[in-house]
């Protein structure tokens, strides 16, 4: 048994014979065709193409159609930015700019690059009909927050009404998206919301569960599977997660595996994961890909998990280190050889921060996946820098992106176990959710005293 049939048993917690493996390819597949990441993600037959090579490649039971988290943000008009090596960023929200939550409308499915990646999803069904193809649609609560910014956690607070509204229509966006997907031949929709992992589980219940329990209702009904994705340090919403009633989450590094596992399978939920997306994956070598691999399988089990990348893979991941987590995956000889074998993991070598402190200067360090490509560590890198505007040449802050070594050095170094953080003078101050940009200025400004004194 293989593609969709086992990815459908293990999302119904039956055992199953092999763990089912889905790359979350998205503009890496661009990489695959030597294209960047704004040439694929513009062509329904570049699109086509990329996931075909990642599909010959990495032997998946699934694999996303696309990845990308601002096709709808983009038909509501929000402006992107473009980058070579990764997917586009929203850099304008619509409802900062005049626009009125009553003047949005539910787009066409004809509109933007929605009808793109319809398209490519009619396509590969015909070409792959056993294949369980993964339809990502933006999550209410991130759709929200591009539209609005972060004015949306102050509105949470002082105009809940308001927000209500807002994710009443994003809701509307989204059970569009899952239908269409549906209707193109998409198995599995999977509701993308990593911003939720700014947010505690009183307000998630408040605000996102009554939208997400909608959808992932729609999506059942229509006969199809459904997952709930975030990133970040999201362990304390697992548990609400769970009681929206998805087929499956699936999450990343940033949180536990067997903690996923046991809130999940309580819940009768199933889950997937999280092999380590930068220091593994993309920095990493073919055996430490095949060792961290195996090490989420051990734990996973063969009931109830799917074998993932923590979230959507970085454009440059080698695919050597895909194929050699596809060739563990199905072979079960290797698997046992590998765990009888003994690890050979580097050290990350540590650096001399003596001379990175300021006496006169407030330093920020803000450790992030990289804010180009992550929505939580573009709003944090956001709210620092519009923090800092304040005090002139008082404060210098930096993003240390764990895509690189320095920035995996800088995370370790500083003792950060959790992303995006923000670390004030050494300290760390802010850890995967976003502060108010008042709560980073008292901080900046208590510093400053300190150093006065």
């Amino acid at each position: 048994m293989k593609g969709f049939e086992l990815i459908k048993k293990a999302m119904r917690l039956q055992e199953v014979e092999r763990i089912p493996w889905v790359p979350f390819v998205g503009s890496h597949a661009g990489e695959l065709l030597g294209l960047t990441a704004t040439e694929y993600l513009q062509s329904t037959d570049k699109i086509v193409e990329g996931v075909n090579k990642a599909i010959e490649l990495y032997n998946p039971d699934g694999i996303p159609v696309a990845f990308d988290l601002q096709i709808e943000a983009e038909a509501l008009g929000c402006q992107l930015a473009w980058a070579k090596d990764n997917p586009p960023a929203v850099i304008s929200h619509p409802l900062t700019e005049g626009i009125a939550i009553d003047d949005l409308k539910v787009p066409c499915a004809c509109k933007g690059r929605i009808s793109m990646v319809l398209e490519a999803t009619r396509r590969l069904r015909e070409q792959h009909p056993d294949l369980a193809l993964y339809g990502l649609i933006t999550g209410p609560f991130t759709l929200a927050l591009h539209l609005l910014g972060t004015d949306i956690f102050m509105q949470m607070m002082m105009e809940p009404d308001k927000v209500h509204k807002l994710m009443r229509f994003t809701t509307n966006v989204a059970k569009m998206m899952a239908s269409k997907y549906i209707e193109s031949g998409a198995d599995i929709i999977a509701v993308v919301d990593p911003m939720t992992s700014q947010i505690d589980p009183l307000s998630f219940e408040t605000f996102v569960t009554p939208c997400v329990t909608e959808i992932f209702d729609m999506v059942r009904e229509a006969e199809a599977l459904s997952s709930f994705f975030v990133c970040g340090n999201a362990k304390q919403n697992i548990e609400v997660m769970c009681q929206t009633k998805p087929d499956n989450i699936s999450i990343d590094e940033n949180i536990p595996l067997d903690y996923v596992r046991d809130v999940a399978l309580r819940h009768n939920v199933s889950f997937g994961g999280n092999i380590k997306l930068t220091v593994v994956l993309l920095m990493g070598d073919e055996e430490a890909s095949r060792r961290d691999a195996l090490e989420c399988m051990d734990i996973g089990g063969k009931k109830g998990f799917i074998l993932a990348p923590g979230c959507d893979l970085a454009m440059a991941t080698p695919k050597e280190n895909l194929m050699a987590v596809a060739e563990l995956v199905h072979d079960e000889l290797l698997q046992g050889e590998l765990r009888a074998s003994e690890a050979n993991v580097g050290n990350i070598e540590l650096m001399d921060l003596s001379n990175h402190w300021d006496n006169n200067r407030v330093v920020i360090d803000i450790i992030t996946l990289d804010s180009s490509s992550c929505a939580p560590c573009q709003y944090m890198v956001n709210a620092v820098s519009r923090a800092a505007d304040d005090f002139g040449d008082k404060v210098v802050y930096q993003e240390h992106r764990i895509k690189e070594v320095e920035g995996v050095r800088m995370m370790a170094t500083l003792g950060v176990q959790n992303l995006p953080t923000i670390v004030i003078d050494g300290n760390i101050d802010f850890v995967s959710q976003i502060p108010p940009i008042q709560d980073i200025k008292d901080r900046i400004a208590a510093c400053l005293a300190a150093k006065q004194q």
